[in-house]
């Protein structure tokens, strides 16, 4: 089902202000730090200061909505949505790496002391990567806020085998932060609702 948001209007914003908006409607808060954009979306209404840390206010999160969703039927809405359905299949074959990433058979909680049991893991993201690479590449030539994800998938990539924290960690720009960021942006893009998203079979 897609999100009803064709009679939100958009404000009119600063380009850095738009970009802030949408750094924080995928992140969900940031620490505050008073610069001009934080200010011009404070102003209007549509962020709020919680503590030290910036949130999406509900008018934030519906001019978010209507300024990420792509124009119905346009060449770039078409091509988002046939990213976003490959997406979901190569999704469910992240999120299981994910899992195997934090458990080994039988429920296990993964100490990461077997090297070749998180070797063979590491080698199916690569492959995945590899696959969902001309994916990720081909939305980031057409739609340039997707532009980014490419590049920061693969510095993701290429730090795990240093710092396993880069897989899956919540706490940095790990592999699964952002593949969870684009997720979100391309259910941004297509007016999906995440609780209505399909799954594949």
């Amino acid at each position: 089902m897609s999100a009803d948001i064709s009679q939100s209007p958009v404000p009119t914003l600063t380009e850095g202000a738009w970009a802030l908006l949408h750094d924080l409607r995928l992140r969900g808060f940031r620490p505050a730090k008073g610069t001009p954009a934080e200010e011009e979306l404070t102003a209007a209404g549509l962020v709020l200061v919680r503590g030290v840390n910036l949130a999406l206010a509900p008018a934030g999160r519906q001019a978010h909505a209507a300024w990420a969703r792509l124009t119905p039927d346009s060449e770039e809405e078409v091509l988002a949505k046939t990213t976003y359905e490959r997406f979901l299949v190569f999704n469910v074959e992240f999120l299981r790496i994910c899992t195997d990433w934090q458990l080994k058979p039988g429920n296990q909680p993964n100490d990461h002391s077997d090297a070749a049991y998180d070797f063979k893991i590491l080698e199916r993201l690569d492959r995945l990567d590899e696959r969902a690479g001309a994916l990720v590449e081909a939305i980031g030539k057409a739609v340039s806020r997707f532009a980014d994800y490419r590049g920061r998938l693969t510095e993701a990539l290429d730090k795990i085998s240093d710092d396993r924290a880069w897989l899956a960690s919540p706490r940095c720009d790990s592999y699964h932060t952002v593949w969870m960021q684009l997720h979100e942006d391309l259910l941004s893009a297509v007016g999906v609702n995440r609780a209505d998203e399909a799954q594949p079979e």
